[in-house]
């Protein structure tokens, strides 16, 4: 059977952009394939659950864009659904005179961006917040929580309810382009379709070489490591509580996440993987390794980053030191208050000349298009992500 539309991928990126396939394409015959034996299993539900307002990103961006219409988006689609999320607001706490700058730079660049964004003093945020130490803070209110594998579960049965085929425990070994098709196969099975999309996420820059597209990146896995407050100290704060980014790295810093389970989180670092899907500490995937330690462009961008890489490192190995980077904002937090929790694994795309991707990324010929990074917040802006996939394929 040949099929009008095939995704591949079964993370909310690929949910979304199938969902909104057959929606815009009402009678449209498509197939969803995925690895695992269930859907959200990767990036998607081993993140922090936030409905991001797109504060960071500069006035005018397309992420900028993409973030604010994906937070009303994924908020209204949880409320259609009966998925359960909680408006709870974001602080980003200053904790240096340094950090105090950083913020009202921040807060002049969150001006343009169509978001509420207001300057706490010292006085407010110990009146919000008391367990939490800071110069000063920006307030975010509109950041929200959500369980991101159930916002994925509702969209998989929005997709059956709409005529679209789920098939699971499906590894993808091969892409091959035609005239008139796209032939996708798997161990004993093969399939055609119209138009291809391919949203791998970890793996996406391998399926972009199994189809035959030239790319110049690979991706990188940055384990992000997490830890949970025991349950009596679940109320230790109301709102979520990041850090004030460095605007000179990449990732965010260690912050204090409220859960939609009522649980409290602690992280992430981003320290270099061994592994692209192994989450257990000491996970190890020669194949991996080998993929980018053979690239010139990991060995440029390690150069690059050499002194942030290793203070990551130096946390994640010495658990006081990532307790410290806590302490700064929270300091009533001790090493007993760090319980084990599962960590999630970031794809990072990497260019040869050594530069982080920090936007979409996309590959593509007539019948495919390939989602070669999807960079934070993927999750929050999923489904307008989709509506620009959905508006490339029709162009």
């Amino acid at each position: 059977m040949q099929y009008d539309y095939c995704v591949i991928g079964g993370g909310i990126v690929g949910l979304a952009t199938a969902m909104r396939l057959l929606q815009r394409h009402p009678g449209a015959s498509l197939i969803l394939l995925e690895k695992e034996d269930s859907l959200g299993r990767h990036q998607t539900g081993h993140n922090s659950g936030v409905i991001h307002a797109g504060i960071y990103y500069p006035p005018g961006s397309l992420k900028a864009e993409l973030c604010r219409k994906g937070a009303e988006a994924t908020k209204a689609f949880c409320s259609e659904h009966g998925i359960p999320f909680d408006v709870c607001g974001k602080l980003l706490v200053a904790t240096s005179p340094l950090e105090v700058k950083r913020m009202e730079a921040l807060f002049e660049r969150s001006k343009s961006n169509a978001i509420e964004v207001r300057q706490v003093g010292q006085g407010e945020l110990r009146e919000r917040e008391p367990a939490i130490t800071g110069l000063g803070a920006l307030l975010v209110p509109s950041t929200g929580i959500v369980g991101y594998g159930e916002v994925c579960r509702a969209m998989g049965r929005v997709i059956a309810a709409l005529g679209g085929e789920l098939r699971l425990s499906t590894r993808v070994t091969a892409i091959s382009e035609a005239v008139d098709a796209v032939t996708i196969a798997s161990e004993g099975s093969s399939w055609q379709a119209r138009k291809l999309v391919v949203c791998a996420g970890l793996q996406s820059d391998r399926l972009a070489m199994l189809a035959g597209l030239p790319i110049d990146h690979r991706i990188v896995p940055f384990r992000g490591e997490y830890y949970r407050l025991p349950a009596e100290k679940n109320g230790i704060v109301r709102h979520l509580i990041y850090p004030i980014p460095d605007p000179d790295l990449p990732f965010l810093g260690i912050h204090l996440t409220r859960m939609i389970d009522g649980s409290v989180t602690v992280g992430p670092n981003a320290v270099i993987g061994f592994a692209r899907e192994g989450y257990p500490r000491l996970s190890l995937a020669p194949k991996d390794v080998a993929d980018y330690v053979a690239f010139p462009g990991f060995w440029k961008t390690v150069l690059k980053n050499r002194k942030s890489a290793l203070s990551e490192l130096r946390n994640s190995l010495w658990k006081r030191g990532y307790l410290e980077e806590c302490r700064k904002y929270c300091p009533g937090l001790s090493l007993s208050d760090l319980l084990p929790h599962a960590a999630g694994i970031r794809a990072q795309a990497v260019r040869r000349d050594g530069t982080l991707v920090h936007d979409f990324l996309f590959a593509g010929t007539d019948r495919m298009l390939h989602v070669c990074n999807a960079p934070s917040p993927a999750a929050t802006s999923a489904i307008p992500i989709a509506d620009m996939i959905v508006d490339r394929l029709s162009a």
